[in-house]
């Protein structure tokens, strides 16, 4: 029998809450200072420190030094969709639960998963394109882009041919693990996050993973995916 990947050692670093908190805190795709990230975990920097060492350790994330400052950002988009996945299998509880901050409910309405849009809105967005028949479900979990969609998309300024598939294709089914649906993701899933961006209709917050959706953008979304926004109300 041949080398097996070693699953266990992964799923030890990732299932320690504090450094569950941290690797969470790091998929927005930004690099961050051990101490934010300690602050994000509720911990010490000392203890923050040694967390790191063991994650930089088992790859989960990687460091960027500047100067005397070192910031850290998870090791690659396949850590971020491995997390990503562990949040989707949790088991729905019929308990009675303390209501989700304000926080929580931002990013479950609308967040970057690493470099895509996800959520609430990541969803209903890749439904408007599958009901328009741009975007098709595909085997392994992947998105085929018809003739009717690379025209949108160049609609839209962005041009489906100019873009580089990955190991895993051009455009990819991500289950979204707050909706338990599938949303955009791959190359095309983050070029359209980040046309949307820079068009005006979707704006990054500066220290969350939260995405707020402009005027504009409440707008075109109507526009182009058919989005019924009184459906998705943002939180205030």
């Amino acid at each position: 029998m041949g080398p097996q990947p070693n699953i266990a050692s992964a799923a030890f670093l990732i299932a320690d809450p504090a450094r569950a908190a941290m690797l969470m805190s790091l998929l927005d795709g930004h690099a961050r200072p051990a101490g934010e990230l300690a602050f994000a975990a509720g911990i010490t920097p000392q203890t923050a420190s040694s967390h790191l060492s063991k994650l930089l350790a088992g790859g989960l994330v990687m460091v960027e030094t500047q100067g005397r400052h070192r910031y850290y950002r998870l090791g690659g988009p396949h850590v971020a969709s491995a997390l990503e996945n562990l949040a989707a299998i949790g088991v729905t509880e019929s308990m009675r639960r303390r209501p989700p901050s304000r926080e929580a409910q931002r990013l479950q309405f609308a967040r970057c998963c690493y470099d895509h849009l996800a959520g609430r809105i990541g969803v209903a967005v890749t439904h408007g394109l599958q009901e328009r028949s741009f975007l098709l479900a595909a085997d392994d979990k992947r998105f085929d882009v018809t003739p009717a969609g690379i025209e949108w998309f160049s609609h839209m300024g962005l041009e489906v041919a100019a873009l580089k598939p990955n190991r895993r294709g051009l455009a990819r089914q991500c289950l979204d693990w707050t909706e338990r649906e599938y949303h955009l993701a791959g190359p095309l899933g983050v070029q359209l996050m980040s046309r949307l961006c820079a068009i005006g209709w979707l704006r990054r917050a500066e220290s969350s993973r939260a995405i707020h959706v402009t005027q504009k953008g409440w707008i075109g979304l109507k526009e182009e995916f058919g989005i019924d926004t009184s459906l998705l109300a943002p939180v205030a």
